[in-house]
């Protein structure tokens, strides 16, 4: 279903926001194993930041299943219709 993400293009400023990394390139397939820095407290700063930015709440079991960026964007995307 080849889609534009809206969400994903939005989420690079904000990753290189927290990790505070301007030359930071976030993509789909991109997980917190690849980005150096990444680890619970910038978790859970990242996803604040998202939850301010597209005025959405996270339930707890939805961001614990997250394998990676793509599925993030994908959650953001469906709350974010809803």
């Amino acid at each position: 279903m080849g889609r534009a993400m809206p969400a994903l293009d939005e989420l690079a400023p904000l990753f290189r926001q927290v990790f505070d990394d301007d030359e930071l390139t976030v993509t789909r397939a991109t997980t917190a194993a690849d980005v150096e820095g990444w680890d619970s407290l910038t978790h859970v700063t990242l996803m604040l930041a998202i939850e301010k930015r597209f005025k959405i709440r996270f339930k707890s079991s939805q961001v614990a299943s997250l394998k990676d960026v793509g599925e993030l964007a994908d959650l953001i995307d469906a709350l974010t219709r809803s």
